[in-house]
Order: structure tokens, then sequence, then C-alpha cells
């Protein structure tokens, strides 16, 4: 028992060493810009994930709502109220907490969506390049089928068909799973057609070749030699991507397609408010809105910078 835990312990400060002394870790302390999205983005995940603990009030219990507190301004407002440092929307919901719920929504959404498009699109992709033949021609014409029409409007139509087949009174209590097979089914094409080319020129080198001659099972080949090979630029799709599902989400929300008003998003709750931006009551809109750019900016930039760096060429 000494020996394991004398042995984890001097792993993991040479395991810190190699992250510090990489390429990636230079290249990322060394831009300002990464340093702060990294922080903004970790930041919101955190205090979404921690909603319920640090949230001043929660939105979703009807007992501690009072009406008389609807549509307060903001705290620093004249008739502000240090109570709603955000103000309160129409049905006198604090709008600092709804945001803060309504961002682990939209997070949620955003991961769950991108590890499904990932599994399956890398799954395809791998299928499709190791093993050509009809299987390929079907899967890259299917992915061709998807490519010529705009992802949300992809997004709709499996949104519209999932809830179709949903009796009415059910189509609430499974809004969260509809949109993250929405928009799941909708990205794995990318994941496909990058892994699918990475596939063709890893199976044509001479590991692979080592391997199907020593009677290594080509299930094994694909997923212990290829796989590992091929992670690179997905890691870069879905850091990317998970930007694109968070605002693909807010758009379904947005035309009344995704999560209710039980269950806010942030697209959601920019629904919602957008209904009394002309009435002046701007606030209810306005911070919800700035919270999603802000992170979707964030994620972008982590994007762009991972792409950046894992590419040899800018080396």
């Amino acid at each position: 028992m000494t020996m394991t835990s004398t042995t984890t312990t001097t792993a993991l400060p040479g395991l810190a060493a190699r992250i510090a002394a990489s390429d990636l870790f230079w290249s990322f302390r060394r831009s300002p810009v990464v340093i702060a999205a990294a922080a903004v983005t970790l930041l919101l995940i955190l205090v979404s994930a921690l909603a319920p603990w640090i949230a001043p009030h929660d939105p979703f219990d009807l007992a501690t709502l009072d009406l008389m507190d609807s549509e307060l301004p903001p705290a620093w407002a004249a008739d502000g109220d240090w109570r709603y440092p955000l103000g309160t929307d129409g049905q006198a919901r604090d709008v600092l907490s709804t945001i803060l719920y309504g961002s682990r929504v939209s997070l949620f959404v955003g991961f769950a969506s991108v590890a499904l498009a990932g599994v399956l699109g890398v799954s395809l992709g791998l299928v499709a390049g190791f093993f050509g033949g009809w299987l390929d021609a079907v899967i890259m014409r299917v992915a061709d089928v998807l490519l010529s029409f705009p992802a949300i409007l992809i997004a709709l139509l499996i949104n519209g068909v999932l809830r179709g087949a949903l009796p009415d009174g059910n189509q609430d209590s499974v809004a969260l799973l509809v949109l993250v097979l929405s928009i799941g089914l909708t990205g794995w094409v990318q994941y496909a057609r990058t892994v699918r080319s990475s596939t063709l020129v890893e199976r044509a080198k001479e590991y692979v070749a080592a391997a199907r001659v020593i009677g290594v099972p080509r299930l094994a080949i694909l997923l212990q030699h290829v796989l590992p090979n091929v992670m690179g630029p997905v890691l870069v799709i879905a850091t990317i991507n998970l930007g694109l599902a968070i605002l693909t989400e807010a758009t379904l929300s947005f035309l009344g397609v995704g999560m209710p008003s039980t269950q806010p998003s942030l697209g959601t709750l920019i629904r919602v408010g957008n209904e009394f931006l002309f009435s002046g009551i701007w606030w209810v809109v306005i911070f919800p809105s700035a919270v999603l750019v802000v992170l979707v900016l964030a994620v972008n930039l982590l994007g762009d910078w991972l792409r950046d760096a894992l590419n040899p060429k800018l080396r």
C-alpha cells in the first residue's frame, strides 16, 4: 500500500511537469486573451453548477414569489431593491437567479449534445474510413445530404419529429432530452468527415499493416491504434461546436421549440424578456443576452486557440 501511494504521489508532479513543459501550455500562457476566455468559461461553468447553493433565490419555488416584487429594476436604479441585484421579471423571479439556473440548462445541453455528436461522428468516421466500400459510400452520402441544409433547419426538423411522436402532456418533461438529440444528431457530420479523412491516412501506415500481419483483430486495430491518432482534430471540433451547440439551443428556445418557461435556459429567458423589451423592462432580456454572448465568445476563443495550437504548420 505504501509503495502504491508513493508511486502515485511521484507520478502527479511528473505529469504536472510534463504539462507545464508542453508546447500547448506554453501557447496558452503567452496569450492573455485565451487565459481570460478560459477564466470566464470556467467561472460560468462553476457558478452554473453551484446555482442551487449560490443563487440569491429559488426562481422556481412559487411559495417564495411575491407578485408585488414583479418588474423591479436592477438594484442600482431608483426603484431597485438589493434583494434582487439584477431586478425581477413579470413573475417576480429574480433575474440573477434565473440566469444562474438557465445557464445550467444551456451548458448541459451544449456538453451533452457535443458528446452525442462526437461519439456518433467519430464512430461513423472510423467505420467509413477503415472499412470503406458500401459503408463508406452510404455514410458519406448521408453526410453530404445533411450538409446541404442549414444546421438550424435540420435541428428544427428533428425536434418537430421527436415532439410529434410524444403525447402532448409529456413534451415539457422530455424537452431537455429532445433538445440534446436534436442538436447532437445535427452536429455529427463534421466529426465523421474529419475522422474519416484521418483514418484513411492512418490505415495506410506501417504500424497498421504490422498489426494485421501478426493477427490483431481489425476492431482492436481500430480502437487501440487508429482511434488515438485521430483524436486531435476531434478535440478542436468539439470545443468549437460547444459554442455553436449552446447558440443553437438558445435559438430553438427563443423560437419556442426548446425549453419551457418552467425550466428556462438562456434562450427561454431571452424569449420571455423580449416580450417586455418595448415596455421599458429592458433588464429581463439584456442580462441573459449578455451572459449568452460572453459564454459563446469565450468558448469560441478557446476553440480558435486550440485549433491554432494543435496545427503543426503554425508552430
